[in-house]
């Protein structure tokens, strides 16, 4: 029989370096999982990623257990690396942070697929170039 579903957590972690302290702890322990359980299993699987930040969808049963899967990154966060920044601008129209290649957007685009509600690659670079648009980076080519 399968597990009846208390509720679902989504939260966003810096890959391999989650913590109890907030926002996982309290997100967790008012439905009473074990935290360091999570914390652990969540840094295991997600090793790899560090210097990313993940939404994960945690999965809680009313059994107090769970089951959780990452996501890529935001999109804002992946165009950020790309271009090394800090964060984007405030006054997107106005003042450019940066500019992207069209190389980078199919890269980030490629990358961030799996995540998006389309399989077509066009479609999801378009996503890209949206949110590239609205944090005041500029597209090139």
């Amino acid at each position: 029989m399968a597990k009846k579903v208390k509720t679902l957590i989504k939260l966003n972690i810096p890959a391999g370096e989650a913590t109890p302290a907030p926002p996982v702890g309290p997100a967790l322990g008012q439905h009473g999982l074990p935290i360091m359980e999570f914390v652990k299993a969540f840094n295991d699987r997600t090793q790899e990623k560090k210097g990313n930040i993940l939404p994960v969808v945690i999965t809680v049963y009313e059994d107090r257990t769970f089951a959780f899967i990452t996501k890529e990154p935001p999109v804002a966060e992946m165009i950020k690396k790309a271009l090394s920044l800090e964060k984007g601008s405030g006054t997107a129209m106005k003042q450019p942070v940066g500019t992207l290649t069209s190389a980078q957007v199919r890269q980030i685009a490629e990358a961030k697929l799996p995540d998006l509600n389309t399989k077509n690659i066009e479609a999801a670079m378009k996503i890209v170039e949206g949110t590239a648009k609205s944090m005041g980076v500029k597209i090139s080519g």
